[in-house]
C-alpha cells in the first residue's frame, strides 16, 4: 500500500489490541495499524519475536506497548487484561489474530491438540472480549476476529481447527448482537491461503502451491498486507455501520466453482 494512503491517518489516536502480534500475519497487522495512526497494544506467547515486532515499531517512532501472554493460561490472560487497564482507560479495537493449527488424522487426533487449539482459537478471544467491554462501552469500538475458510468449508484431518474457527465465526455474531447497544461492532475476517510461516508447508510444496493458487479467482496466494488493509478499514469510522459480518479476503476462493 502506498504512503499516500498511510498519510490519511484513518486511525489517529485509536487504541487497538492485537493478539498473535509476533506472527507473520499479526506483525503486519500491527505495522499497518500503527502507520495509520493507531496506538497498538501487542501480545503474543513468543517473547523474542514479540520483542522484535515491538522494537520494529518503536524504531519507526510508533506508539505501542507489549505484553507477553500465553493464551492457554487463564492467569496470563488476566495479567494481559490488567496491563491494558493500567495503560489505558479506553480501547477502540481488538484484533484476535492469535491462532494455532495441528493437522492430524481425526482417528488419532490427541485430546491435548484439541484442547490447546480451542483454548487459543476460541476461548481466549471470548475471555478477552468479555473483559475488555468496560474499556469500550462508553464510546464504542471494533472487535475483529480472524477466522478462516474453515469457518465455511471443512478441510480434512484438522478437526479442532475447523471446529474452533466455525465457533469463532458464531461467537462474533453473538458479540455483535449483545454489544451493539454500546456501539461496539464485531466482525470476522476470513483469510484465504496467505503466504505466512503457518502455511509454509503448503506454499513451499510446488504442487500444493499451484493447486491453492489455481483455486482462487485472482490466481495468486494472499499476502498479510491483504488482511491488514481490511483490518484498518474495520477499525476505522469508514465501517461504522458494519457489524456481525464475515468478510472473506480469499482471492475469490469461496466464490469459484469450475
Amino acid at each position: 500500500m502506498s504512503n499516500d494512503y498511510m498519510q490519511l491517518r484513518l486511525l489517529d489516536g485509536k487504541r487497538v489490541l492485537v493478539t498473535g502480534a509476533a506472527g507473520g500475519l499479526g506483525s503486519v497487522i500491527c505495522e499497518y495499524l500503527a502507520k495509520f495512526g493507531a496506538i497498538v497494544f501487542l501480545t503474543d506467547s513468543d517473547r523474542s519475536k514479540l520483542q522484535k515486532t515491538y522494537e520494529s515499531l518503536k524504531k519507526k517512532e510508533h506508539d505501542c506497548y507489549m505484553k507477553c501472554a500465553d493464551l492457554t493460561n487463564d492467569e496470563q490472560i488476566g495479567e494481559l487484561i490488567e496491563s491494558l487497564y493500567i495503560h489505558t482507560s479506553q480501547l477502540d479495537g481488538i484484533v484476535n489474530c492469535a491462532g494455532v493449527t495441528f493437522p492430524q488424522n481425526t482417528e488419532v487426533y490427541s485430546d491435548n491438540m484439541w484442547e490447546k487449539t480451542l483454548k487459543i482459537n476460541l476461548t481466549a478471544p471470548y475471555k478477552i472480549c468479555k473483559n475488555i467491554v468496560p474499556l469500550m462501552k462508553d464510546h464504542g469500538g471494533s472487535i475483529i476476529n480472524i477466522t478462516s475458510l474453515n469457518s465455511e468449508l471443512a478441510f480434512p484431518n484438522n478437526p479442532a481447527y475447523v471446529a474452533s474457527k466455525g465457533g469463532l465465526k458464531q461467537l462474533t455474531k453473538s458479540l455483535a448482537i449483545d454489544l451493539g447497544k454500546y456501539n461496539i461492532r464485531a466482525n470476522n475476517i476470513g483469510p484465504g491461503y496467505m503466504k505466512t510461516e503457518m502455511t509454509k508447508r503448503s506454499w513451499s510444496n510446488e504442487k500444493i502451491y499451484n493447486e491453492r493458487k489455481n483455486k482462487t479467482a485472482l490466481g495468486r496466494w494472499g499476502k498479510p498486507e491483504d488482511i491488514a488493509g481490511t483490518v484498518v478499514f474495520l477499525c476505522s469510522n469508514l465501517s461504522e455501520y458494519i457489524t456481525g459480518q464475515d468478510i472473506y479476503v480469499d482471492g475469490g476462493w469461496l466464490s469459484k466453482g469450475l
